[in-house]
């Protein structure tokens, strides 16, 4: 029975009384139709949109899943590039971790800061800070999800010389990733998932100089080596460059050659959504976050559009990596995607 609240005025509730009435009706000849029917008919025979009839185990499932605010993210986004370039020792890197790690407390059940320093090329010492935050801590089974959330000290991309030691604001290439985390996070919060989930965001991912590998992947390469006790979870899937308006994710080659299935999943799983941002053909190798991870043994695959905008014009590692080259369209699809992989089809 429908509850009246309280102090409700008297024309609601005369309006409420009526709902109350119509629907009675309603229920009552539902019910009249159904017993009418023939009784040989089986389900299967009867039209799908036939009242009475329960949605296949794969819809119920679906309209389980809570839905991905694109917008949200976006602001998300927005949030941490009204910081300014997040490079490590900058006064953004120092409020954005500030904020993140607030943020990350109010949606998860533990928030824990994993701080380590590394020596750069100039012999300063850089303090860096992986966040690790986790959700239905109670569960077993466990996936992992993974962004990086510092920005590049330098825009070596540039074409004008005198710009190339300017810091990037980083709104793709670092802050996409994170909105796109953040708002699951926040849904996990409204929504507790099925399943345990473990979110980080990596430090110092883009520290290095152009093709010096040593130097990328800072925080990534230091939690592999210090994982929490009991830190196994069945996959990983790392976002990366996610935001593009242009968004074009092909199959990254070293997420096929270490978790081949979870690539399949994760596409498949765009493809029956509708997200034709997906595409099926495959990247050439890329060095990431999700390499130090393989290595250690989680199974991780890498979602990154490297070609921001596209292969002739590209935003990546200049400084118009800039939110109006984003778009909340790119990160809902993107969110969506996994919001289906942690509530619907868990592997």
């Amino acid at each position: 029975m429908d509850k009246v609240p309280f102090g409700a005025s008297p024309r609601k509730l005369q309006r409420q009384t009526r709902d109350l009435v119509k629907r009675s009706l309603l229920s009552f000849v539902l019910v009249f139709t159904q017993l009418s029917c023939n009784t040989e008919k089986t389900p299967q025979q009867l039209h799908p949109d036939a009242v009475g009839i329960n949605p296949p185990p794969e819809a119920q499932q679906q309209s389980s899943v809570p839905d991905f605010d694109g917008e949200q993210a976006f602001r998300f986004l927005l949030a941490q590039t009204n910081f300014g370039p997040r490079n490590p020792s900058s006064v953004g890197h120092h409020r954005c971790l500030d904020y993140l790690a607030i943020e990350l407390q109010s949606y998860a059940e533990a928030v824990d800061l994993q701080r380590f320093a590394h020596i750069g090329y100039d012999g300063e010492r850089y303090d860096m800070t992986n966040i690790l935050s986790s959700f239905n801590l109670q569960a077993t089974d466990r996936i992992m999800l993974a962004a990086h959330w510092d920005t590049r000290p330098m825009a070596d991309q540039e074409k004008d010389p005198e710009k190339r030691k300017q810091p990037i604001l980083g709104a793709n290439d670092g802050a996409s990733g994170v909105a796109v985390v953040l708002e699951i996070a926040r849904q996990m919060k409204l929504h507790p998932p099925p399943i345990g989930v473990d979110i980080i965001l990596f430090d110092g991912e883009d520290f290095g100089k152009e093709g010096d590998l040593a130097y990328f992947s800072l925080g990534a390469r230091y939690f592999a080596k210090n994982m929490p006790a009991g830190f196994n979870p069945r996959f990983g899937v790392l976002l990366d460059m996610v935001g593009d308006k242009q968004l074009e994710l092909l199959q990254e080659e070293n997420s096929l050659r270490f978790a081949a299935d979870v690539v399949r999943k994760v596409w498949s799983l765009a493809r029956e959504l509708g997200f034709t941002q997906f595409s099926l053909e495959r990247r050439d190798e890329i060095f990431d976050d999700h390499i130090p991870l393989n290595q250690a043994g989680i199974r991780t695959i890498n979602i990154i559009d490297f070609d921001y905008p596209d292969e002739s014009n590209r935003h990546w590692h200049t400084l118009e990596d800039t939110p109006d080259k984003c778009s909340p369209e790119s990160l809902e699809a993107v969110g969506t995607v996994l919001m289906h992989l942690i509530y619907a089809t868990p592997m």
